[in-house]
């Protein structure tokens, strides 16, 4: 991805609330699954860690990414931003 994609992505991510916590628990089955489906319907997501998660929130990012097979577009404090092209042409809102 380059600089100016990710660019775009942040500037899109700016307005938007996140659609999921990382808890307590941390990064658990559960959560990556509601990710991707979050993921193949929207694209371009965000995420927070709850101040209970004990882990950092930059490794918790990256073992989500990981997870699904996403895009890191930026991490900042305790929020982070995914992008991945949804599989169905169908549900592609985001051109980059």
């Amino acid at each position: 991805m380059t600089t100016k994609q990710r660019a775009y992505l942040r500037s899109l991510a700016m307005t938007m609330d996140p659609v999921a916590n990382i808890g307590k628990g941390s990064v658990t089955d559960e959560n990556i699954d509601a990710i991707k489906e979050a993921l193949e319907a929207r694209e371009l997501i965000k995420i927070a860690v709850l101040k209970n998660c004990l882990d950092d929130p930059k490794t918790v990012a990256q073992a989500v990414a990981e997870h699904t097979q996403a895009e890191l577009v930026q991490v900042i404090g305790r929020r982070f931003v995914l992008y991945k092209e949804a599989y169905d042409p169908k549900n592609r809102h985001i051109k980059i």
